[in-house]
């Protein structure tokens, strides 16, 4: 290991965030949304997530069977780690007027409203930029803010991302019906996609000076990791058809069924794998035969088909466990399916931090996946999970616009400020003290 990660676990709590006084507003609801300006709070920055009282986020809602953990949305704490709550009505003039100041306070603004509702809010990137012109702000929505579907006002989310993306279409078996993934895997990617265009803006910004509008297409960014279907269907005319967990441009790579009913993943594309494959097989010659001699040749699918049915039989005489075992002996890639038990038990992320328990003054200790980079100098980190709704509104309202004590007082009597319904994945745990988790203890 580098010595740049010598204790890198113990000690990255000692250390600040690489985006340390960056502050940015979002205005984001569901998945697609909130996960952006997370990874920008676990990198330092001071994220101030708004949400409408006195639901707030529509995550809130979203619970894995029904199941609440501490009356909290487990869906919703993995997604909103490491933000200051705000409960503000931007419906109502007031409301507007103080996310404006918020605004000029502000580098990063983030919205996944439909189109036109920031224009509506007088909250719209035209209105921001006349207070603060260094501001970058980014509106992300399904189908983006302009073009057909945005002008049909298309709702959306992940799955009919991947239905119209044709993400589910490949990612089922030959002859099955299309496969939607578990997995929120268009909110995610989406979410990391448009980060990646705030961080080269903020970088545009120290240069020039100048700040921007950034939009984006959560259908749209699902497609680019979809890698080479798009370029052979337009170069073709031939659809990339579905293959389940077989890989058309490696072979061989796929899963297979083992003696102990659980399953291997199997890749051995380079010449001298596939030779550690064949020898692993005790099938040496299978390496030489003219059918698999060359990758481009055991890609052709009767070449392909012949070699994944070798490969099919040997897997089911052998353990899983025994198969990874054999690949690190032989130097093709061989790893048995792991399922959450374990994901989350396995000791080498817990070593590397990677799963750790969080100690959180309100929701107490729970096991979470932690922020997947690490960062010599700046590490990414995780210091405390979600709040309920308008939790940290008084010290928003005092430490950052440095309203008074009256001033917050009719800011709720007029309705601008909210705080949480009394409703699971709203309120706080039944056995809050009022105490634990206020800002000024953080």
């Amino acid at each position: 290991m580098s010595g740049a990660f010598q204790n890198y676990v113990k000690n990255k709590f000692t250390k600040p965030g690489p985006l340390k006084g960056v502050r940015v507003l979002e205005v984001c609801t569901l998945l697609f949304g909130p996960a952006g300006p997370s990874f920008l709070g676990q990198m330092g920055a001071e994220v101030i997530k708004i949400e409408l009282p006195p639901a707030g986020d529509v995550t809130r809602s979203l619970n894995p069977f029904g199941w609440f953990y501490k009356e909290q949305s487990p869906a919703f704490m993995h997604i909103n780690p490491n933000k200051l709550y705000l409960a503000l009505d931007l419906h109502i003039d007031m409301g507007q007027q103080i996310f404006k100041e918020l605004a000029a306070k502000a580098d990063i603004i983030e919205f996944n409203m439909r189109p036109g509702v920031t224009e509506r809010w007088n909250v719209g990137y035209e209105q921001i930029k006349e207070i603060n012109p260094g501001i970058i702000y980014i509106e992300k929505n399904g189908f983006g803010q302009w073009g057909e579907y945005a002008d049909e006002n298309r709702p959306s989310n992940d799955g009919a991302a991947q239905a119209l993306a044709g993400f589910a279409w490949i990612s089922s078996f030959q002859g099955r019906p299309p496969l939607k993934q578990s997995i929120w895997v268009c909110d995610v990617f989406g979410a990391l996609m448009g980060e990646v265009a705030v961080m080269a803006a903020l970088h545009h910004r120290k240069k020039t000076g100048k700040g921007q509008f950034i939009e984006m297409s959560q259908i749209e960014n699902i497609m680019r990791p979809m890698g080479w279907v798009w370029p052979y269907q337009q170069l073709t005319g031939k659809s990339a058809e579905p293959s389940g967990n077989r890989d058309q441009c490696i072979c061989p790579a796929d899963t297979f069924l083992c003696r102990d009913e659980k399953f291997a993943a199997i890749a051995a594309p380079a010449p001298e794998e596939f030779k550690g494959l064949c020898a692993a097989m005790k099938r040496p010659e299978l390496a030489e035969d003219p059918r698999f001699l060359d990758h481009s040749d055991r890609l052709k699918e009767e070449n392909a088909l012949a070699i994944l049915k070798i490969i099919s039989d040997w897997a089911i005489t052998k353990a899983a466990d025994e198969i990874e075992s054999l690949g690190e002996e032989f130097g093709f890639a061989a790893v048995r399916l792991h399922n959450a038990r374990d994901m989350n038990e396995d000791p080498n992320r817990r070593a590397r931090g990677f799963v750790k328990e969080i100690d959180d003054p309100i929701y107490g200790r729970y096991i979470e996946h932690e922020f997947p980079v690490m960062m010599s100098k700046t590490p990414p980190k995780t210091k405390w999970t979600v709040r309920p709704v308008g939790f940290d509104n008084d010290f928003i309202m005092a430490k950052i616009l440095g309203k008074s004590q009256s001033e917050i007082k009719d800011l709720y009597h007029y309705g601008v400020l909210g705080k949480w319904k009394d409703q699971q994945g709203r309120r706080p745990p039944a056995d809050w003290d009022q105490k634990c988790g206020a800002i000024l203890r953080r």
